[in-house]
């Protein structure tokens, strides 16, 4: 099977301009940051199994975005609240987010719009899968950031 690069480049392109008309941007620069932070915040919160089911339907420079950094094998710290995980985005080092947040409900709304995406973006097994291997307090922030991001709008 020929690999189309041209094709993956789309499909990933595609995805970040949706997040970035969530977002209300006109530029997908920030939408990138964003995504970069929440997905590489989530990808510390699960199981080594649903992390390679998750990237598997990521377009190929997703896939790459994603596993950037990525030490598999290294325990992570997790918060135990709902608080800690957005703490986590707003401190992630690995990409310069900190100034696209003014307060949490930035975050939260950031947050709404990446998995609102991802839910368009990804079959409905897998999203449902992600949220069942969180714990509570995630499953609630998520659908919390879902709502919010929804009557934001």
């Amino acid at each position: 099977m020929p690999l189309n690069f041209n094709k993956q480049a789309q499909k990933g392109n595609q995805l970040l301009n949706h997040l970035a008309a969530e977002l209300g941007d006109r530029s997908n620069r920030r939408a990138g940051r964003i995504l970069r932070t929440v997905l590489h915040t989530l990808r510390n919160h699960l199981t080594l199994e649903e992390n390679f089911q998750l990237i598997a339907q990521l377009p190929m420079a997703l896939k790459a975005l994603y596993i950037d950094g990525w030490k598999p094998g290294k325990p992570k710290v997790r918060g135990k609240r709902k608080v800690d995980f957005i703490m986590e985005i707003i401190s992630d080092d690995t990409a310069p987010t900190w100034h696209d947040f003014a307060t949490t409900d930035d975050v939260k709304y950031a947050m709404g719009a990446v998995f609102t995406v991802l839910k368009k973006h990804l079959s409905s097994g897998e999203f449902k899968d992600i949220i069942a291997v969180l714990p509570k307090h995630l499953k609630e922030l998520i659908i919390e950031s879902l709502e919010y991001e929804s009557v934001m709008l």
